[in-house]
């Protein structure tokens, strides 16, 4: 029977035309345990990548920055004295709800 010794971690592979061999899957290839850790560092890398592109994104968009904007010259005019607690009170929660 063609898979009569199967080890843990060996499989049997389509060799050639007609031929099978084992093949064994646990092993790193040609690069060895380095081969492993560049892999893994390389998807950290692009997944580290892509979360700090959307993030980056997300600060670009205008609706949160003006926001946040309009909400700073309000603080700096209630801190001036320009307006007082209840002006101030209503117009952040005018901003907060847009």
């Amino acid at each position: 029977m063609m898979f009569e010794s199967i080890n843990a971690g060996r499989f049997l592979v389509h060799v050639g035309e007609g031929e099978w061999g084992w093949h064994d899957m646990m092993g790193f290839g040609y690069f060895g345990i380095f081969g492993a850790i560049f892999m893994l560092l390389f998807w950290v890398a692009i997944i580290v990548a892509v979360v700090w592109f959307i993030k980056w994104i997300i600060e670009q968009s205008p609706s949160g920055t003006s926001k946040k904007r309009a909400l700073e010259i309000l603080d700096e005019k209630y801190a001036r004295g320009e307006i007082d607690d209840e002006e101030y009170e209503r117009r952040k929660r005018k901003l907060l709800e847009s």
